[in-house]
């Protein structure tokens, strides 16, 4: 376990009247990549650990005859396992995208499973408020730019009185679906997307102080190590929110072929492809992501799990590819990875990884001092 004596410098995250003691957010990764296990393990060691409920119910039994019911069993047993690893004083969150079919239902159910936040991108969630408002659900949208953001707030506040209980800032850097332009992702572009981080984050402060609310602030996409951590608290954040380095953990729900995967990666295999939900996503170029490129799959069975899907002209499934990944049938599936995943070389406990951040983020104030 963690030697919390070491890291009193570090502030940990409040929400709904539950602490995280550090500020390290896991970020869902779906279709079966954050289930109860990783979430658990990151609750549990401090953090916060995160469910992804993108095609939660696909073990299930039921899956191919009626996603949804099957989809909404599996939110209540996996938040179950979760808290029972975790603890009933930890708190868990549920990613669930706006770009879901069943979006209105699986907000439902997390909320009568009380989860403790929703952290929702993939789309605008405009909506949200409407399905969680009264209840003891936080709930956190996920941006990329301030324009999205004040939409969102104005929005919010328009029509159901309610104010963000969280922000999360993704950046270009992230893996699975991105909240950019194509022609976005190429380049350096660190100096602008600091500069959206810190119009954001100035943007929320002066919102806290309108609402005499504290609302936690946290960057996503490309964080990697203890010195991402201290250059985006620096900038003002909260804290900082992880998922390709929790890939390779032993709690990871994924295959080990999954994990084995993102050990093996090198830069150069890592790709921007065009989903078939109509966002640009990264992922690893392997013989899946050849082949589609090349000539379509033939698709037999639609899950109805995205609104923007057109079954017709996709070039695949993207749930069957992201199933037969998790599953460990790397070469016939669609593995989602961060533009850093060439830098893991190891599969650790998550104990062991939440140490190794902190001890990172020590290590760069010691050497700045």
């Amino acid at each position: 376990m963690i030697d919390e004596s070491m890291y009193g410098e570090l502030k940990g995250i409040e929400l709904g009247g539950k602490m995280a003691k550090y500020p390290i957010l896991q970020g869902g990764m779906g279709v079966g990549v954050s289930l109860h296990k990783l979430a658990g393990a990151v609750s549990k060691a401090g953090g916060i650990g995160c469910i992804s409920t993108a095609d939660i119910g696909f073990k299930k039994e039921n899956f191919y005859k009626n996603p949804l019911q099957a989809n909404i069993e599996a939110i209540g047993e996996e938040i179950k396992m979760a808290r029972e690893i975790a603890g009933e004083d930890k708190i868990l969150a549920v990613n669930i995208m706006h770009a879901l079919k069943d979006y209105e239902a699986i907000v439902n159910e997390c909320v009568k499973q009380e989860i403790d936040l929703i952290i929702s991108g993939a789309g605008i969630p405009l909506n949200l408020p409407q399905y969680t408002k009264g209840s003891k659900t936080k709930i956190a949208p996920i941006v990329s730019s301030k324009r999205c953001l004040e939409l969102i707030v104005k929005t919010w506040k328009r029509k159901y009185d309610y104010t963000p209980d969280m922000v999360v800032i993704e950046g270009p850097k992230a893996g699975g679906h991105l909240g950019f332009k194509k022609e976005e992702l190429k380049g350096d572009y660190d100096e602008w997307f600091g500069g959206i981080v810190k119009e954001i984050i100035a943007y929320v402060r002066n919102l806290e102080i309108e609402t005499g609310q504290k609302i936690p602030v946290i960057v996503a996409g490309g964080i990697f190590d203890g010195a991402d951590m201290r250059r985006y608290l620096e900038m003002g954040a909260d804290g900082v929110q992880l998922a390709t380095r929790f890939v390779a953990t032993d709690e990871c729900d994924a295959a080990e072929e999954y994990k084995e995967a993102y050990i093996n990666a090198k830069k150069e295999d890592i790709k921007i492809i065009q989903s078939p939900v109509g966002m640009p996503g990264r992922a690893i170029n392997n013989a899946f992501v050849q082949r589609v490129t090349e000539a379509k799959d033939k698709i037999t069975r639609c899950y109805g799990c995205i609104k923007t899907c057109n079954v017709k002209d996709a070039p695949y499934c993207i749930t069957k590819a992201l199933i037969n990944a998790v599953e460990g049938r790397v070469d016939e599936g669609l593995i989602f990875v961060g533009e850093n995943v060439d830098r893991i070389k190891e599969i650790i406990s998550v104990d062991e990884l939440m140490k190794k951040l902190l001890n990172e983020f020590y290590e760069v104030s010691l050497f700045l001092t």
